[in-house]
């Protein structure tokens, strides 16, 4: 019986676990996009995971969404993550960089030039974001172009080669959590009428060439993607999610991706069921699994590994947690964002606790 403590061939990478850290913003880099030192420190301590998926990083200025979130958009970012990526393979572990472009979630205070942010189609998203200047209604978002949605392609690709500079082991796509991707996935945010809209088959080819592209930079072996399946978050809606994710699933299953990072928000069951099968890679399911849930759908097949994200954050030891059944800390959401040490790197490993 396959368990989580297994060993685990993931594309170029073998994993000495199958508990994945679930990318997480943490919003601790300074103004201009570098990680601060203490994300080094961050990642380290939870360098036991069998992968670490990076929080969301914007691979050009334009996919910046939030404030103090790190960027992969120039050199000086680069020298920044070296520290990170060392820091984490000195202590045994392996990391990706999640490559997240917000589109229309942003704000002109947050881009080049006061910019406005960039989608699909000029659709408003509900809602407000944290600003220096507070929190601020999203704007309507200008349509890119077909000429700018290659540009965008073409910086996916420079940022995961980048990204690769930097040290990090890969690349994992954010298409999910309603960011541009995922605009571009779902029926209520793309209204395009050319032929990367309408039809799922259409609606998903942004995400394909993407993926094609950063795929010719770095190897296909060294990239993944997440998806959230009907996950309403960022005002984010779809006729038929399943079509879609089906539809992109079939696209994307040629192209010997590391793997495909599943988390639902809702039928969680049936879209691991329906999407597993359909992937010939590492499958990773994500969203609310505990330590048993967690096991079973492992032992099942049902799921190569599982992803974790608060329990990682309030337990940086928490392969070792898992398998010695030791008690689980639980995180303190008012210290997420908060910036510095507290509910950061203070949490302490079983052994001091």
């Amino acid at each position: 019986m396959t368990t989580l403590f297994d060993a685990l061939k993931v594309g170029r990478l073998t994993l000495r676990n199958r508990v994945v850290m679930a990318p997480m913003t943490r919003a601790r880099a300074d103004d201009s996009g570098r990680p601060l030192p203490i994300a080094a420190t961050y990642y380290a301590q939870r360098a036991s995971a069998g992968l670490i998926i990076s929080e969301g990083i914007f691979p050009e200025p334009m996919g910046k969404g939030y404030v103090h979130t790190p960027g992969l958009a120039d050199a000086v970012h680069v020298e920044a993550w070296k520290a990170v990526t060392a820091a984490v393979h000195v202590a045994g572990g392996e990391i990706v960089a999640q490559l997240m472009h917000a589109g229309r979630i942003s704000h002109p205070s947050l881009l080049p030039g006061n910019a406005t942010p960039v989608a699909p189609s000029a659709v408003r998203a509900e809602g407000t974001v944290y600003t220096d200047s507070g929190m601020l209604p999203h704007p309507v978002p200008v349509a890119l172009t077909e000429g700018g949605i290659a540009a965008v392609i073409q910086g996916y690709a420079a940022a995961a080669r980048r990204a690769i500079e930097a040290g990090f082991d890969g690349v994992e796509f954010h298409a999910a959590s309603g960011y541009l991707p995922m605009q571009f996935l779902s029926s209520g945010t793309n209204l395009r009428t050319d032929r990367y809209g309408g039809s799922a088959t259409n609606r998903v080819r942004f995400t394909v060439e993407a993926l094609q592209a950063i795929a010719a930079a770095i190897g296909a072996d060294r990239l993944g993607i997440k998806i959230s399946p009907e996950m309403a978050f960022n005002d984010i809606t779809d006729h038929d999610p399943m079509q879609t994710c089906t539809t992109l699933v079939d696209q994307i299953a040629p192209l010997g991706l590391a793997y495909l990072h599943v988390a639902p928000a809702a039928r969680q069951s049936e879209y691991h069921h329906e999407l597993r099968k359909r992937f010939p890679g590492t499958y990773i399911a994500g969203a609310g699994f505990d330590a048993g849930s967690a096991a079973a759908i492992v032992a099942s097949g049902g799921a190569d590994a599982v992803a974790f994200g608060q329990l990682f954050i309030a337990n940086p030891d928490l392969p070792q947690r898992l398998r010695e059944g030791t008690p689980l800390a639980a995180a303190d959401p008012s210290t997420f964002y908060a910036g510095g040490e507290k509910g950061y790197t203070d949490y302490p490993v079983a052994t001091a606790a």
